[in-house]
C-alpha cells in the first residue's frame, strides 16, 4: 500500500504531502488543477524518464518520495526483499523511493540508498500498475493482446521455456549458415590451419608449464648457493659442536630440573621442548633437501631451450601461452570442419532437428495452456462486460497459427509452422457490443467509452492473478456517464477490496464509492501559481461532489444527490 507521497517544488507543487488509505481513493479536481502534475510526480518513483523542466521556477531541484507498506507474508513482499538484499539494500518494514530532479541531473534512491532508475523501475513494477487516460488504448493494438492472455494465464515461465529454446535454436542456425558461406573458404584455408597444427604440436606446449619451468630453471642455476647455504645452515643446527639443536636440549634438560623444584618453570620449558622439536625439524629438512640438490647443466640447457621454442610460439600466437593454446584448440575444430564440413553440417543439422523438436514440443503445449487461459478469459470479460453496462457483449480471444513451409515448429501430422517470438500462436481480441452485430477486431467495434470499460473489466480479471498490490486509474472512466458510471464506479469498489487504488476521476458515482476522496486544487496570490491537494471530510465531500453532479453553482439538490450517492 502507498502510504504517504511526499512532493516538493515540482512543476506547481511547492510542497505537499498526502496519506493514502486502504481500498478505493478517488482524487477529484477542475480540469486544470494539477491532477496530471500529481501523476507525473507518482509516474517518476516508478521509475519514467525525468525532465529537468519539471523542477519548479526559482527552486533547486523536485523531490518526489513515496513510502509503501509491504506485508512481510505476501508474495510481493518477498519479490522486493529479495531484489533489495541482490542489490545490498537494507530491507525495513517500510519502503522508501525517491526520486530528486535538479537542472543537470536525475538520482534515485531506495531506503536511502543510491540505485539506477532501471533497479528503482524494477522494483516500483511489483508494486504499482498505473493506467493512464490514454492506455486504454494499447488495447487497439493487436500486439499487445497475447502477452496479456499470457499475464491471467501465469504463462511467464512458459513462456520464457519457449524463448530460450528458440534462441537456441537461432545460434544452431546461425552457426550452420555462417559454416555453409565459409565452406569453400575453409577448403582453401586447410593448408595453413595444418600447418599451424603441426607447428605448435611439435613444441607441444602444457598450459602452466612456464611458472614450472621458471622456478625449475632458478633453482638450478643456483644449486651450487642452495647447497653450500643448506649445508652450512644444517651445520648450525644440527652438526656443529655449538648446534642450536644441542643448545635446546640443554636449556630443556635444566629447566626440567627446575620445574620439579617449582612449577612455575613449566611453562617455559614446554616452549624450550617444542623450540627444539621444531630446530630439529628444520635441520631434518635442509640435510634432505641438501641431498637432493641436482648439478645438471644439461636439464638446464634444454629448459632455455624449450623456452626459446615457447616464446617463438607467443610472438606469433597470442603472445602468451594460454593465447597459444586457444588457438590450437580454435583451427583444431576449424580443420576439423575443414577436413569434414558435409559432416559438420550434417552434426548441426541433427543439432537443430533436436532442438527444434522440444520447441514444437514446448510451442503446442503454451499454445494449450494460452487456449485454455484465453477460454477463463473469454466467460469473465463477459461477465465483467455484464455488470459494466454492456450484458449484450460477446467477446473472443482468437488465436491462430500460420502454416509455413520452413517454419520451425511441428505438428504431428508434419506441417510445418511460423515459431514467433511468444509461440506458435498469433491472435487479437474480437467483440460484439450490440446483439445483431457480427464479432469483430476490437479496434474496428468499440467506442472510446466502450475500450474503457473493457480495460477495466481486464484489469478486474487480471487483477486476481498478477498480485500487483496498487493501481492507479489516471480518468479511466473518460467516455462514460448515465446508468453505466455508477456500474463502473461499483466495480471500481470491488476491486478495492483486495487492492489499494488510486483513482483520478471527473464521475461523482466512482468518487462517492471511495473509502476516501482528495480534492486537486490550485491556488494562486498574483505572483505565484501553487497546486494542493486536500483529503476531504464528510461536508467537503458533499460539496465536491455536488460540484461534480451541478457544476461550478451547487444547488442543494445536487447536495442531496451527492449525500445520496454517498449513502448518507
Amino acid at each position: 500500500m502507498l502510504r504517504t507521497l511526499h512532493i516538493r517544488d515540482f512543476a506547481l507543487i511547492e510542497a505537499l504531502d498526502v496519506e493514502f488509505g486502504p481500498g478505493l481513493n478517488c482524487i477529484t479536481g477542475e480540469t486544470g488543477a494539477g491532477k496530471s502534475i500529481l501523476v507525473g510526480a507518482l509516474k517518476l518513483i516508478l521509475g519514467d524518464r525525468a525532465s529537468t523542466d519539471v523542477v519548479r521556477p526559482g527552486a533547486r531541484k523536485a523531490v518526489i518520495e513515496g513510502t509503501f507498506e509491504l506485508a512481510a507474508e505476501g508474495s510481493t513482499g518477498r519479490i522486493v526483499a529479495g531484489v533489495l538484499e541482490e542489490n545490498d539494500i537494507e530491507v525495513l518494514p517500510e519502503l522508501i523511493l525517491r526520486r530528486e530532479v535538479s537542472g543537470s541531473q536525475s538520482r534515485a534512491f531506495i531506503n536511502d540508498t543510491p540505485v539506477t532508475v532501471t533497479l528503482l523501475k524494477d522494483v516500483a513494477s511489483e508494486l504499482v500498475d498505473l493506467h493512464g487516460q490514454h492506455e486504454h488504448q494499447s488495447l487497439l493494438r493487436t500486439e499487445r493482446h497475447i502477452p496479456l492472455v499470457d499475464a491471467f494465464g501465469n504463462l511467464d515461465n512458459e513462456v520464457a521455456a519457449y524463448r530460450g529454446l528458440l534462441a537456441e535454436a537461432r545460434d544452431i542456425a546461425d552457426r550452420r549458415a555462417r559454416l555453409q558461406s565459409e565452406k569453400h573458404a575453409l577448403g582453401r584455408e586447410k593448408d595453413l590451419l595444418s600447418f599451424q597444427i603441426d607447428e605448435i604440436d611439435a613444441v607441444a606446449p602444457v598450459e602452466g608449464e612456464e611458472d614450472a619451468m621458471e622456478a625449475e630453471r632458478r633453482v638450478l642455476e643456483n644449486a651450487e648457493r642452495l647447497f653450500e647455504a643448506t649445508n652450512q645452515l644444517s651445520e648450525l643446527m644440527y652438526d656443529s659442536d655449538t648446534a642450536i639443536n644441542d643448545l635446546l636440549v640443554q636449556a630443556r634438560n635444566q629447566l626440567s630440573d627446575l620445574t620439579r623444584i617449582d612449577p612455575a618453570f613449566n611453562d617455559i620449558r614446554q616452549e624450550i621442548a617444542s623450540a627444539q622439536i621444531s630446530v630439529a625439524e628444520a635441520a631434518a629438512f635442509l640435510q634432505d633437501y641438501n641431498s637432493r640438490i641436482e648439478f645438471n647443466p644439461d636439464r638446464l640447457e634444454a629448459i632455455r631451450v624449450r623456452s626459446i621454442d615457447l616464446d617463438r610460439l607467443k610472438r606469433k600466437y597470442g603472445g602468451t601461452l594460454d593465447a597459444v593454446l586457444l588457438h590450437r584448440q580454435e583451427i583444431g575444430e576449424r580443420f576439423a570442419m575443414a577436413s569434414d564440413v558435409d559432416g559438420a553440417l550434417r552434426q548441426l543439422d541433427d543439432a537443430f532437428h533436436e532442438v527444434t523438436d522440444r520447441l514444437s514440443a514446448q510451442a503446442w503445449r503454451l499454445s494449450g495452456l494460452r487456449r485454455k487461459a484465453a477460454d477463463g478469459i473469454e466467460s469473465l470479460i463477459v461477465e465483467e462486460l455484464g455488470r459494466l453496462g454492456m450484458p449484450e457483449s460477446r467477446f473472443r480471444v482468437e488465436l491462430v497459427q500460420d502454416v509455413d513451409p520452413v517454419g520451425w515448429i511441428r505438428s504431428e501430422n508434419g506441417t510445418t509452422f511460423t515459431a514467433g517470438a511468444r509461440g506458435v500462436d498469433r491472435g487479437g481480441f474480437l467483440i460484439s457490443t450490440n446483439p445483431g452485430m457480427d464479432i469483430m477486431p476490437l479496434a474496428r467495434v468499440a467506442s472510446g467509452g466502450e475500450i474503457s470499460r473493457i480495460m477495466l473489466a481486464m484489469k478486474s480479471i487480471l487483477a486476481r492473478t498478477d498480485q500487483l498490490p496498487i493501481l492507479i486509474f489516471d480518468e479511466i472512466d473518460t467516455g462514460i456517464s448515465g446508468a453505466t458510471a455508477q456500474k463502473v464506479a461499483d466495480c471500481m469498489a470491488s476491486l478495492g477490496e483486495s487492492l489499494q487504488i488510486l483513482a483520478i476521476t471527473h464521475l461523482p458515482q466512482v468518487a462517492a464509492a471511495g473509502r476516501s476522496q482528495y480534492r486537486v486544487a490550485k491556488e494562486t496570490d498574483g505572483d505565484v501559481t501553487r497546486t494542493r491537494i486536500t483529503r476531504l471530510d464528510e461536508a467537503a465531500r458533499i460539496h465536491e461532489i455536488a460540484a461534480l453532479l451541478s457544476g461550478s453553482t451547487v444547488t442543494e439538490a445536487a447536495r442531496a444527490s451527492a449525500r445520496e450517492l454517498l449513502k448518507l
